[in-house]
C-alpha cells in the first residue's frame, strides 16, 4: 500500500471556474470556463502554492529551520514560498538573480521584492549569469 505523502494546507480551495460567457459568443463555440488560481490566498495567489503544499510539509518533516529557493528578481515562486515559510513559521532565503541590472529602480527594488521583505524572507542577491544551482548548493552547505 503506497504511502501518504506529507501535505500542509496553504490554499483556499477549491478556487473558483469563471464563465467566460463574452468570449465564449465572440469564438461561437462551447461555454468557455477559467480557473482562478489567481483566488488561492497566498501573497496575492498562484498555481504555485499547490507545490508548496508538499514541498513545506517535506521541510516540515525534515525538522527544517530554513527554506532555501532561487529565482529571478521578480519570481512570484519566491515570493509565494516567503509567503508560506512565514505562515508555517520557517525561516526562508531567497537566492535571487539579477538578470536585468539596468532596468529601472522599481524593478530591481519594488514589487515582489517589497513583499518578500514584508514576509520577512532575507534576500541574497547574484550577478545575472550565476550559476543558481551553484549558489543554492553552497548556501545550503554553510548552514
Amino acid at each position: 500500500m503506497p504511502t501518504a505523502i506529507p501535505h500542509v494546507s496553504l490554499a483556499h480551495l477549491p478556487t473558483p471556474l469563471e464563465p467566460l460567457d463574452r468570449l465564449s459568443a465572440a469564438l461561437g463555440g462551447p461555454r468557455i470556463w477559467m480557473k482562478r488560481d489567481d483566488a488561492t490566498g497566498l501573497a496575492i495567489g498562484g498555481n504555485k502554492v499547490r507545490k508548496l503544499e508538499y514541498l513545506l510539509a517535506d521541510a516540515l518533516e525534515q525538522d527544517a529551520d530554513v527554506v532555501l529557493t532561487i529565482g529571478a528578481t521578480q519570481s512570484n515562486h519566491c515570493r509565494q514560498t516567503a509567503a508560506a515559510a512565514a505562515r508555517l513559521g520557517i525561516e526562508c532565503e531567497l537566492l535571487l538573480e539579477h538578470r536585468f541590472p539596468e532596468w529601472p529602480d522599481a524593478y530591481n527594488r519594488g514589487g515582489n521584492l517589497q513583499l518578500d521583505a514584508l514576509l520577512g524572507a532575507t534576500v541574497l542577491d547574484h550577478p545575472a549569469g550565476t550559476d543558481m544551482d551553484a549558489a543554492l548548493a553552497a548556501r545550503a552547505d554553510e548552514l
